[in-house]
């Protein structure tokens, strides 16, 4: 009896690690920096106030992992828009030491980590309306397609009004030493150039590209883990290697998918004036592929992977150590 008890104590513990774990890698394997479905919080979680906690230790372990991987995100950003066959990861770090030394590698990083709360408690404040407006009087789960109609919603919601803050990230992360004396200078100088649109360019990838992550990844990882329990026992819980398989790889698999929006509308929310290259999403598409081919679409994949390893484990084990210091326990 005690032995059972420890094995599904066991589990429980595997159980909320592959969910953090999960987590954690839709936020850093993503075509912006958060469009996976939000968290499911239980009604006891929401009446003992359990779920700001959680919130509160994400945003912080996503402060900190962003800052320590702001270097490899800055390049990333740069291949994104500079990107050439002759520019790789060594030349554009040693570019960025010789243009603005060691401290130009976290250009950007400010913004990225103010723009956390915002889209954090939007989206979820958005999930949950959307969530009971599809449960009506209901008090059932939400089905898997329910969720993901739930979260793509809350994510194009979250991302409408948060959107000038990616803007602002990326043209801080392009700009050379001295052309922007600080995040309203920027804001300012943006403005001047192109009025409110400015604030907006790659805003149609951008919204577009929430519906393939968010559904491939949910997606596969549902496939996977359905296909494994189906050719198995089926009281034969999977096994804890199985399961992290599934979550990587469905995030991978998003991402991959993706990951061509996601430089598309990097390349748009880079353009200072409109004359100096397509400004719709399909002309930057054709442009891309005319002059780089298909290997285009994926230039600064290679950073956006090295960075999700540090990433994931720096955030995990922040998030563990103010979840503990906030008093959430596992259950």
């Amino acid at each position: 009896m005690l032995e059972q008890e420890s094995i599904g104590s066991g589990c429980q513990v595997c159980e909320e690690f592959l969910d953090v774990y999960h987590e954690l890698l839709q936020r850093y394997m993503d075509i912006g920096e958060d469009m996976g479905v939000p968290d499911d919080f239980t009604n006891s979680e929401m009446v003992s106030g359990m779920w700001w906690r959680h919130l509160v230790s994400g945003g912080i372990a996503g402060a900190v992992s962003r800052t320590c991987t702001a270097p490899l995100d800055r390049i990333k950003v740069y291949l994104q828009v500079h990107g050439t066959r002759h520019c790789n990861i060594s030349s554009c770090f040693k570019y960025m030491l010789r243009e603005g030394g060691s401290i130009s590698l976290w250009r950007g990083n400010g913004i990225n980590v103010l723009k956390i709360g915002p889209e954090t408690a939007l989206k979820f404040m958005a999930y949950e309306q959307v969530k009971r407006a599809i449960k009506g009087t209901d008090s059932r789960e939400l089905s898997i397609y329910e969720r993901f109609v739930a979260g793509s919603i809350a994510g194009g919601i979250s991302q409408s009004v948060i959107y000038p803050l990616e803007v602002l990230k990326t043209r801080l992360a392009l700009r050379k030493t001295g052309e922007y004396s600080g995040v309203l200078d920027a804001a300012k100088k943006i403005y001047s150039q192109g009025g409110i649109k400015s604030f907006y360019r790659g805003y149609v990838p951008n919204l577009i590209g929430i519906l393939p992550y968010a559904g491939i990844d949910l997606a596969v990882y549902e496939t996977l883990k359905n296909n494994y329990l189906r050719t198995h026992e089926k009281n034969e819980q999977p096994a804890f290697w199985v399961l992290l398989l599934c979550g990587t790889a469905s995030s991978t698999a998003g991402q991959v998918c993706s990951y061509p929006l996601a430089l598309v509308r990097t390349r748009l929310q880079a353009q200072v004036t409109p004359s100096k290259g397509p400004t719709s999403m399909v002309g930057v598409f054709k442009d891309i592929i005319h002059r780089e081919g298909f290997r285009g679409l994926y230039r600064g994949l290679t950073p956006n992977f090295l960075k999700v390893a540090p990433a994931v484990s720096i955030s995990y084990v922040v998030y563990e150590h103010f979840r503990q210091a906030l008093g959430v326990n596992m259950t």
